[in-house]
Parts: structure tokens; sequence; C-alpha cells
């Protein structure tokens, strides 16, 4: 029962950012999970073309959305931090347009695209928290993207680092200011090689913004790191704070 406790309020917690649950709403929340399984780092969970049967929620480690060229390389589009529902639009769409992976060891929870209807016919809460997170998935794929095209490879690591810290902490986790990416991933996920990665490491470094332990990247300095990366939060809508219509919705 006490790991059970555990996956119910992360999941709370990541749905419970702007909405205030009720105690049916978590208990329609406790039923969603009935048991977690373990991904090794670099297998995938789902592949492109896939027909889903379950919505994946994230428990530990890191996952990503990636798609795969003809030749082989790979694009990572997304990153999906624990608490995090990977594919939850895929059950309305009927079939995987990416791939779904283990950026490291992972603990996964596969919940049925039935329990998700049901949820969300029985709770207007829980239904506007979950429409929430997809908006916020898509406010943060923006954000990659003019990272990608106006950013300098420094800078937009900079802001990746704080974005993923700041998911963390949303959830309880990340308190230990620890990334929990490798080099070698992290350079995936920004899309650049490793020697590249290590001069922009280097910069941040000299920078005194981070350090390296563990093999693990440790931020020291976070507010220099914000301002070095121009980090502003407001595209994760982590502030409670709803739009009128929202608000209405949510009071009918």
């Amino acid at each position: 029962m006490k790991r059970r406790q555990t996956i119910d309020n992360l999941l709370a917690r990541k749905l419970g950012q702007v909405i205030r649950l009720s105690a049916t709403d978590l208990h329609l929340l406790d039923g969603l999970v009935e048991g977690s399984y373990e991904v090794a780092h670099g297998e995938d969970i789902i592949k492109q073309g896939d027909t889903p049967r379950f919505v994946h929620l994230v428990l530990d480690g890191v996952v990503c959305r990636n798609k795969v060229l003809p030749n082989g390389d790979r694009a990572i589009v997304g990153l999906l931090l624990p608490g995090d529902l990977c594919d939850l639009h895929i059950a309305i769409l009927g079939r995987m347009d990416h791939n779904i992976s283990a950026l490291s060891d992972c603990r996964i929870v596969d919940i049925p695209h039935r329990k998700v209807a049901e949820m969300t016919s029985n709770s207007r809460q829980l239904s506007m928290a979950l429409w929430w997170a997809t908006l916020v998935d898509e406010a943060i794929l923006r954000e990659w993207l003019v990272g990608l095209g106006r950013r300098r490879a420094d800078r937009r690591a900079a802001h990746l680092l704080c974005e993923i810290l700041a998911r963390l902490e949303a959830v309880g986790r990340g308190q230990d200011r620890m990334v929990p990416l490798g080099h070698q991933q992290l350079a995936d996920v920004l899309g650049i090689t490793s020697v590249h990665l290590h001069r922009v490491l280097g910069v941040l470094k000299s920078r005194d913004l981070i350090a390296q332990q563990d093999r693990r990247i440790l931020v020291t300095d976070m507010a220099g790191l914000r301002d070095y990366g121009q980090f502003d939060p407001d595209y994760l809508h982590q502030d409670d704070n709803l739009s009128p219509l929202a608000e209405w919705v949510l009071a009918g």
C-alpha cells in the first residue's frame, strides 16, 4: 500500500498544479494505477505505427518522444518526466505517429483508455486537468522550437536544464538540483554532438553555473542559470492561474 500511495500522490501533484482536486477526484486517480513495471534505458515503450491500448504514466526516470528518420537518425521532440502522461492524445487519434522511448531506466504504469474515459466523464475537474496537461505539452514544444531557431547552444542548454528542474520540482522531485540525464542523452535532446556538448558545458562550468558530480550535471547557481538561459517559466503554466472560461466551466 505504501508504494501505491507514492504513485497516486505523484499523479495528483501533476494534475493538481492548477486544478483543485476533490476527494472523489483523488479516489478516481487512485483507481487508475494498477501496478508498475520497469523499462530499461534505450527500450521503446511504444513505437510509431502501433495502435495503443494504454496511456503510459512515468513514475521514475526520463522518457522521450522521438521520430526516427529513414537513415536511422533520431530526433527527440519531447521529454517526459515523473508524473507525466506520455500519450494521452493518442487515445483519441488511435495510432502512434512517433516513438516513446526510455532515456534512462524507468518505471511506468499502463492506464487503460477505458479508465481515462470513465475518469473524464465522471469529473469535470479531472477532465480540465488533463486538458491543461495537454496544452502545457504544446507550450513546451513551442518553446523548444524557439530555442532551436533562435538560441545559441549554450543558452539553449541552460534553458533546458532550468525547464527540467522546474518540472521536477512541481511534482516534489529535483530538490537536489541534479539533472537526471547523462551527457549523451542531453546531447541527443539538444540535437548536438557530444563534442559540441562538452564545449557547451564548459561554458556553463566556467561561469560557475553547473558542476560535474557522479557523471551527472549538478546545478550550482539556479538564479544565474535562469538568467543565462533567459528562462521564463510562464510557458509551464504552474501558477494555478486559469482563464475565466476555465473557471466558468469548473464552476458550472
